[in-house]
Order: C-alpha cells, then sequence, then structure tokens
C-alpha cells in the first residue's frame, strides 16, 4: 500500500515508519515547514529535518520536505490570535490537524496516496461499517482530543499506526531498531509553534496593555497585569500575586480586568454544566432524532481524565452537558470533545459557550 507518513523528527513519527516498514508498505516521508511569524527560518526545524533525512536514510526512503508558512500563520495563528482579542481561550492543535495537516496537506499531496500516516496517539474502529475516531491503548498520551474537529474525509484517509501500543513500548522499539532519536525529548508547545514561547507569541502580536486583578468576592484591586490575552479561566500560575493560590475565574475583556478568587478548592473555579454550540460529529451523529439526554464521557481540557456526563440536546448545533462531577476551569472558546459512554469513541467536539442554561 501507498502510504504517506507526516514524520516530525520526533520519536513516535520515527516508530510509525519503522513499523509500517516492517509490514511492508511503499512509504514516503514528508515533514511540514512552517517558518516563525515574522518570516524568518526555525532553527528547531532544521534539526528536526536533519533527524528525518536520517530516518529516510536508515529506511532507504524518499523524504520530502513541503511548506505551509502562509496558510498556518493566514489560517491557524489568524484563529488563535482572534480568538484571544475577544477574550476567549483558542485550542490551535485542532485548528492546525483539521486545516493543515490534513486540511492543505491531504489536498496538495496525501491525496496521490493510498492512506496518510502520523504518530498521534489515537486509533481508529469501525461500526456499522463506518469508521469512528477512537482513543489510543496509553491514556496518559491519548490525543483524540486534538483530533476532534477533522472531518470524516480527512478520517476516511488516515491511519494512526502507533496509538494501539503504550509509549514505554514506542520507545523500546526506537531503542531496540537503533533510531537516532530513540532517546530525544517528546515536543512541547503549539503544533508547528514548537520552541515559540506562547506569551512571546501573543506579547509581539497583541502588544502589553496593563489592567487590574480584582479578588471577584470582595471587589478589591490586589495586583495588576499586562492584558487579559496573557490569562485564561482556570489559570492559576503566572499570576504574581502573594498569599495564593489564586485562580482567574472571569474577565472583562471591555475595561481589561481580570477576576481571580482564592482557595485550593474554590467554587468559583468550578461548574456542573457546560453549553456548547458548533457541535461538529465527524463521523455522523450517532443520536440522530433522538431528543431525550443521552450518557456520555467527555473533556474540556488535554487530560487523561474523562468526565461522565449527559448530552443534552437544545436544537441545531447546541447541546448541553451536564456533568456527575464538578468541572474545573470552563473555558469560553475552548473545546468539549464528546466520547461514547465508555470514553471509547470519539464522536467530535464543539466550542463552549459559557452561557448559562438552566
Amino acid at each position: 500500500m501507498k502510504i504517506a507518513v507526516l514524520i516530525s523528527g520526533g520519536v513516535d513519527s520515527a516508530v510509525v515508519v519503522h513499523k509500517l516498514k516492517e509490514e511492508g508498505h511503499d512509504l514516503t516521508l514528508f515533514y511540514i515547514r512552517i517558518g516563525m511569524d515574522n518570516g524568518e527560518g526555525d532553527c528547531s526545524a532544521e534539526e528536526d529535518i536533519e533527524m528525518c533525512t536520517s530516518i529516510a536514510h536508515k529506511y532507504g526512503l524518499p523524504f520530502n520536505v513541503v511548506s505551509l508558512h502562509e496558510e498556518y500563520w493566514e489560517n491557524v495563528m489568524e484563529y488563535a490570535l482572534r480568538t484571544v482579542k475577544q477574550g476567549l481561550t483558542p485550542n490551535p492543535d485542532m485548528m492546525c490537524n483539521k486545516m493543515i495537516k490534513f486540511g492543505y496537506f491531504e489536498q496538495r499531496w496525501g491525496k496521490e496516496f493510498d492512506l496518510t500516516a502520523t504518530g498521534h496517539y489515537a486509533t481508529t474502529d469501525f461500526v456499522d461499517g463506518k469508521k469512528y475516531l477512537a482513543t489510543a491503548v496509553d491514556p496518559v498520551k491519548d490525543q483524540t482530543d486534538f483530533l476532534a474537529q477533522i472531518s470524516y474525509e480527512q478520517l476516511s484517509h488516515l491511519i494512526f499506526p502507533i496509538g494501539s501500543l503504550p509509549k514505554s513500548e514506542v520507545r523500546r522499539i526506537a531503542v531496540d531498531s537503533k533510531m537516532p532519536n530513540a532517546y530525544r525529548k517528546d515536543s512541547q508547545g503549539i503544533c508547528f509553534l514548537g520552541k515559540i514561547n506562547y506569551n512571546d507569541f501573543i506579547r509581539r502580536h497583541l502588544g502589553e496593555r496593563k489592567g487590574n486583578i480584582i479578588e471577584l468576592e470582595t471587589g478589591k484591586k490586589i495586583g495588576e497585569h499586562k492584558g487579559f490575552w496573557f490569562h485564561t479561566i482556570g489559570q492559576r500560575k503566572g499570576l504574581g500575586l502573594s498569599g495564593g493560590p489564586w485562580y482567574v475565574v472571569k474577565k472583562n475583556v471591555e475595561d481589561n480586568t481580570i477576576y481571580v478568587s482564592n482557595g485550593y478548592d474554590t467554587e468559583k473555579q468550578y461548574g456542573k454544566q457546560l453549553h456548547i454550540d458548533e457541535m461538529h460529529f465527524i463521523s455522523g451523529n450517532p443520536w440522530e432524532g433522538i431528543t431525550d439526554p443521552v450518557d456520555i464521557m467527555f473533556k474540556n481540557r488535554h487530560t487523561p481524565e474523562f468526565f461522565k456526563a449527559k448530552f443534552v440536546p437544545l436544537g441545531g448545533s447546541e447541546y448541553l452537558i451536564e456533568s456527575e462531577k464538578k468541572v474545573q476551569g470552563i473555558a469560553p472558546g475552548q473545546f468539549a470533545v464528546i466520547y461514547d459512554a465508555t470514553g471509547h469513541l470519539c464522536y467530535g467536539s464543539g466550542v463552549i459557550t459559557g452561557r448559562k442554561i438552566k
């Protein structure tokens, strides 16, 4: 089978190459290049490309570096900056997967192959002949939440060869097969931003503007910040306040004020209801025509923990999630990712609005 493999220079995608090569597939490797937001090259990308070249050479495979620089900055980062300016919390990783890795890449290069493989920790499953996104064996590494905005067409063309392996096994394979990057650390950061500091990126584009930090319960000013866009709902670190912990519980975009609440377990940072809109079902709505609440699992941030909940249709693309347990840091603009009642199938995701329904 002819397979395009997206590789990053990291150990996960290298093991994907190893596994697929062992299975006898015809592979072509691709590295998607994104420069810095000022148009300059990214030195970490040079390291990555060198590593990818070594892996291609080790297995005797063709390797291409393709650029989607303009598409990335015009789409993914424009979305991130627009969302942050509105006082919301974006998820650039989800948009990057949807628009860049499985959007522009597929349209220009991936479509020439039978399948596209990536090093994401996810699996797929078939129910009644339809392909579904499903969780990885390793719950700590599971990345279905970053894939929950892709389309069915995109999913149909994807495979995730390491989703059925725990991370420890992936590392073992890399060591045993003498991968040049077997001991390389996992990359952190936002999708292709890599080593760019997120706050530095926001500062460069949105600048700084002093505002007040107000204690929600008393209305008392207890500090200052450099712009609401540097802070997210549920944030605990980086506020520069003594006598903590302090949590960001609310933001006022109009007057550039952030509100905080004190304590490790302050009720203000928790909620049981999440109103979501723009619900996107990857493989179609499994509850089409059902108006009663259904049992689901969901996540509202990248974490191994699932929450049990009732999923209540409100009409159109609007739904209400009623969680069994209190959820920390419900951030408008973020995505709630919806799973079946066992936490196996990932059905899709919707945008948290922050609106109160009841």
